[in-house]
C-alpha cells in the first residue's frame, strides 16, 4: 500500500519511512488495503516488509498494543459487481452522468464499513477466508433468489455462483448476515420467493434477516429486460402476507422476514409499530426509517418553542413517495407554532422518471425546476438524503449554495431534526 502521508513524532517517522514509500507485507502477510493493515498492526511485536526508496526492508518494531504507524494511505480501491442484474439501478442511469454513477460496487469490504448491500457471485474461498479470519461481521447480501436457472437470467452471471455454499461457509463460520431480496411481480415472487426464503431460512440465526424491497425502475430502461413496477393493489397483496411468511420463518430476538418502508407506503397502509422491527439496526436501508423517524419527530416536538421572534414562511421539499405522510404527520404539528407557516411541495423526479418517488434518488435540478415559479418564502428544508457528507448532491453535483443561488432562497438541511432548523429561524 502506498503512504501518502506521515503524522509528526511517530512510529514511521522514527523507523524513517517517507511518502511515497510502500507497506508491503506485516508478520510476512500481505497488506492489501486498509482493512488488512488495520487487523495486523495490532500486535506488540511487528515485522514491516516496506519498499523504501525503491528497496525492500524489513523492519522489527516493538509497539504498544494499540499504537499504529502514523501513516496516512492511498485510497482503497473498489472492487466492481461481476453482474450485469437485469434490475440494477446502474443501467437505469440516464447518460452522460459522471463516470461514477456508472459504477456497480462489489466490494466485501464496503458491505462491512458501511453496510452496502452486495452479491457474491465473484467471490472466491480467498476472500471468504479473509472474511472469517478478520471477522468482517456482519455483511449485507444481496440474494434475491436462490433458483440457479433464475439466478443466472436475472444476474447475467454465466455459471452457479454457490451462493448457498458461500452463505453456509460464512454463516458456520459465526460472520453474521443480513440479506435482501428485490421483489419483481412475476418474476421472482409466488413460488420462487418462497423457494428463496426457505434456502436461506436453514442459515438462520446467523444469517440474521431478510428484507425485501420492491424493484424501482427507471424512464431510462431501453433495451433492457421487460419489469412490471409494484402498484399499490400489488403492495397490499405482498403486505397481506407478511404475516403468514414470518409464521413460516419466525425470527428469535428480531423478525427474520422484514419489508421496507416503501411496501407500505405505496399500500397506503399503517406502519408496524417500532417494536415489531426487534433489533435489527437497518434503517440506513430502508427498514423501518420511517417509523423511527416519526417516533423521534414527535419526541422533539415537545420541545418546540411555542411561537417565533417573527413571522416566517418554509417550503418543505421532499420526494412524491413520503408526502402525503409528511402532510398528515408533520405539517399540523409545526404549523402549531405561532408565526411559523410550512407548506409541503412534492418534487416530482423528471430525471428517473416519476415511477422514482423517493426523496434520496431527487436531483438539485428538478427542486431548482419546480420550486423557481413557487412561492417558497423564506427558507427552503430538504431532506439530507439528497445530499452526501460533503453536502453535494449526490447525483447531480449540485451544493446548498448552488441550489440557494439558483432559487435566491436559503436551502437547509437539519437530517432528521425539525428541532435544528427552528431554534435557527428563532435565533436569526
Amino acid at each position: 500500500m502506498k503512504i501518502l502521508s506521515i503524522q509528526p513524532d511517530s512510529l514511521a517517522e522514527t523507523i524513517g519511512i517517507n511518502p511515497g514509500d510502500r507497506l508491503l507485507k506485516i508478520n510476512g502477510k500481505r497488506v492489501i488495503d486498509e482493512l488488512d493493515y488495520k487487523f495486523r498492526i495490532t500486535e506488540e511485536l511487528v515485522i514491516l516488509d516496506l519498499e523504501i526508496n525503491g528497496r525492500i526492508e524489513r523492519i522489527e518494531v516493538e509497539k504498544d498494543y494499540d499504537d499504529d504507524l502514523g501513516v496516512q494511505f492511498e485510497e482503497m480501491k473498489i472492487r466492481s459487481c461481476a453482474n450485469d442484474c437485469v434490475f440494477c439501478f446502474v443501467d437505469q442511469n440516464p447518460p452522460e452522468m459522471r463516470q461514477g454513477m456508472y459504477f456497480r460496487d462489489g466490494d466485501y469490504r464496503m458491505s462491512y464499513l458501511h453496510g452496502h448491500y452486495i452479491t457474491l457471485t465473484n467471490m472466491g474461498q480467498n476472500e471468504l477466508n479473509r472474511i472469517v479470519e478478520q471477522r468482517m461481521s456482519p455483511l449485507y447480501i444481496s440474494v434475491h433468489v436462490t433458483d440457479p436457472q433464475l439466478r443466472k437470467r436475472l444476474f447475467l452471471y454465466k455459471r452457479d455462483d454457490r451462493i448457498l455454499e458461500k452463505l453456509h461457509y460464512l454463516t458456520e463460520n459465526n460472520i453474521e448476515l443480513h440479506t435482501q431480496i428485490v421483489l419483481m411481480p412475476n418474476i421472482n415472487d409466488k413460488e420462487y420467493l418462497y423457494r428463496t426464503l426457505a434456502d436461506i431460512y436453514q442459515f438462520h440465526p446467523i444469517l440474521k434477516t431478510c428484507t425485501i424491497v420492491p424493484v424501482g425502475l427507471t424512464k431510462h430502461r431501453q433495451g433492457l429486460m421487460e419489469i412490471a413496477r409494484v402498484d399499490k393493489r400489488y403492495a397490499s397483496e405482498m403486505l397481506a402476507k407478511l404475516k403468514q411468511l414470518r409464521n413460516d420463518f419466525p425470527g428469535e430476538k428480531s423478525p427474520f422476514i422484514l419489508f421496507s418502508d416503501e411496501w407500505f407506503i405505496l399500500a397506503d397502509e399503517m406502519f408496524p409499530d417500532i417494536g415489531e422491527y426487534g433489533d435489527a439496526d437497518l434503517i440506513e436501508n430502508g427498514v423501518g426509517q420511517v417509523p423511527h423517524f416519526l417516533n423521534s419527530f414527535h419526541a422533539e416536538s415537545t420541545f418546540f418553542p411555542e411561537h417565533l421572534n417573527k413571522p416566517y414562511h418554509v417550503t418543505l421539499a421532499t420526494g412524491t413517495l413520503i408526502s402525503d405522510m409528511f402532510k398528515s404527520e408533520i405539517l399540523p404539528v409545526l404549523n402549531l407554532i405561532q408565526n411559523l407557516d410550512v407548506n409541503i411541495i412534492p418534487i416530482k423526479n423528471d430525471f428517473f422518471g416519476d415511477s422514482v418517488t423517493v426523496a434520496g434518488l431527487l436531483t438539485g435540478q428538478d427542486v431548482i425546476k419546480q420550486l423557481k415559479k413557487q412561492t417558497v418564502g423564506d427558507e427552503i428544508w430538504i431532506s439530507h438524503r439528497m445530499l452526501n457528507d460533503e453536502g453535494i448532491c449526490t447525483l447531480d453535483d449540485m451544493t446548498l449554495e448552488d441550489m440557494s443561488k439558483e432559487l435566491q432562497c436559503p436551502v437547509k438541511v437539519g437530517k432528521d431534526s425539525f428541532r435544528e432548523l427552528i431554534n435557527g429561524i428563532n435565533n436569526v
